[in-house]
C-alpha cells in the first residue's frame, strides 16, 4: 500500500509520522502540492493524505489505484465526496483532536486582554516600575474574568470545553440558540439575547449558509460597547469590513481572530492592512489576528496524525472508522 501526504507543511516538520508509516508500505511526503501536481504525485497511490489540497471529481477519475482519502482535518469541503463514493473511494476525516488546544487559545486571548500582561510587562521594560514612588505600578490596571458573561455561539465539543473552563474562572456562561430560531431549547438563550448580554462572545459554529456573515454591522450593533469578540470558527462567519468599522467606531471594544475568509490571506486584506505598522501610522490597536494556529498545539497535531494512522488501519481491516459519506 503506497501512501502520499500532499501537504505535510501544514504540520510541524519535527512531528514523527511513524504511526502512519507502520500502516503502509511506503509514505511519500510533499511540503505542499499545487492543483497541477496532484495527478503526477498520486498516480500510484492507494492512500492520499490531504489537509487542504483539493481533490475534485476530475482528479479522482484519473486515479484508478486510489482506495482511501484521509483528510487531515475535520472539514471535508476539499474533497468531492459524491465523486469519491461513485468511484468506490473511501473518505475519512478526523475530529476531537484540537479541543484542548482551541479552548486554551480562547483563554490565552481572553486573559491577555483582561489581564493586560503585555502592557504591564512593557511598563517594567520601560522602567516605569523602577521609577515608581510606590511598591507597585498599576498602569492601565486589569479586570477579572470572575463575574463576566461569556456568550458561546456553537455548542459542540469546543464550545462545551470553553464553557467548562469559563465556569472555573467564575464566569457566567450563556449559550446561543441558532439565529432566527422559532423555539429556544432548554439551557439556551436567543441569539439576540446572547449578543446583548455577553462581555465576551466566542464563536465555535461551523461555516454554513446560515452562519456566513453572521457577525455583521447589524449583529455587532447589538453587542455591548465593552464587549470582546473571539473567532476560532471560520473566517466567513465574520464580515471583516463590518468588524473593522465596529472596532474603529468603538461599537465593540476588542476582537481576537484566528481565522480569515481566505487562508493564507492577501497582504491587502482589510483587517491586516488596518493593524499593519508598515501600512498605517496609526494602526488599529484593539484587534489581534493570528495565523489559524488555535487548533495546532504540538499535542493536538500529534493526536491528529495518530488518528490518521488509526483510520488507515481500520480501512485495512475492513472496518469503518471516521468514514464520511456523500450527501447524495
Amino acid at each position: 500500500m503506497q501512501a502520499v501526504f500532499l501537504d505535510q507543511q501544514t504540520f510541524h516538520s519535527y512531528l514523527p509520522l511513524k504511526d502512519i508509516e507502520q500502516e503502509v508500505d511506503s509514505l511519500t511526503c510533499f511540503a505542499t502540492t499545487s492543483s497541477t501536481e496532484v495527478l503526477a504525485r498520486c498516480q500510484n497511490a492507494q492512500v492520499i493524505i490531504t489537509n487542504k489540497v483539493v481533490l475534485t471529481a476530475e482528479i479522482l477519475k484519473q486515479l484508478p489505484k486510489l482506495k482511501l482519502i484521509c483528510i487531515a482535518a475535520t472539514g471535508t469541503n476539499n474533497v468531492d465526496l459524491n465523486a469519491a463514493k461513485n468511484l468506490g473511494i473511501a473518505v475519512c476525516n478526523v475530529s476531537g483532536y484540537s479541543t484542548p488546544s482551541v479552548s486554551q487559545y480562547v483563554f490565552a486571548q481572553m486573559l491577555e486582554y483582561f489581564s493586560q500582561t503585555s502592557h504591564h510587562n512593557h511598563n517594567t521594560n520601560q522602567e516605569a516600575w523602577q521609577n515608581s514612588d510606590t511598591f507597585c505600578y498599576h498602569g492601565n490596571g486589569f479586570d477579572e474574568l470572575n463575574g463576566k458573561t461569556l456568550g458561546i455561539v456553537g455548542y459542540g465539543n469546543l464550545g462545551q470545553a470553553v464553557a467548562q473552563i469559563a465556569q472555573a474562572f467564575g464566569m457566567q456562561v450563556i449559550i446561543a440558540e441558532r439565529p432566527n430560531a422559532t423555539k429556544i431549547r432548554d439551557g439556551r438563550q436567543s441569539f439576540e439575547q446572547v449578543l446583548a448580554n455577553s462581555d465576551v462572545l466566542s464563536l465555535h459554529c461551523p461555516q454554513t449558509p446560515d452562519t456566513e456573515n453572521l457577525i455583521n454591522s447589524q449583529t455587532l450593533s447589538k453587542m455591548k460597547p465593552s464587549a470582546m469578540l473571539i473567532n476560532t470558527a471560520r473566517g466567513p462567519v465574520v464580515n471583516s469590513k463590518d468588524l473593522l468599522s465596529a472596532l474603529q467606531n468603538k461599537v465593540i471594544a476588542y476582537a481576537a481572530l484566528d481565522v480569515l475568509e481566505q487562508e493564507p490571506p492577501p497582504a491587502d486584506h482589510v483587517l491586516l492592512k488596518a493593524i499593519s505598522e508598515k501600512q498605517h501610522k496609526n494602526p488599529v490597536n484593539n484587534l489581534k489576528i493570528t495565523a489559524h494556529i488555535a487548533w495546532g498545539s504540538n499535542q493536538a497535531q500529534a493526536r491528529l496524525l495518530a488518528l490518521i494512522a488509526k483510520n488507515i488501519a481500520s480501512f485495512k481491516d475492513g472496518k469503518v472508522l471516521n468514514r464520511i459519506e456523500s450527501q447524495e
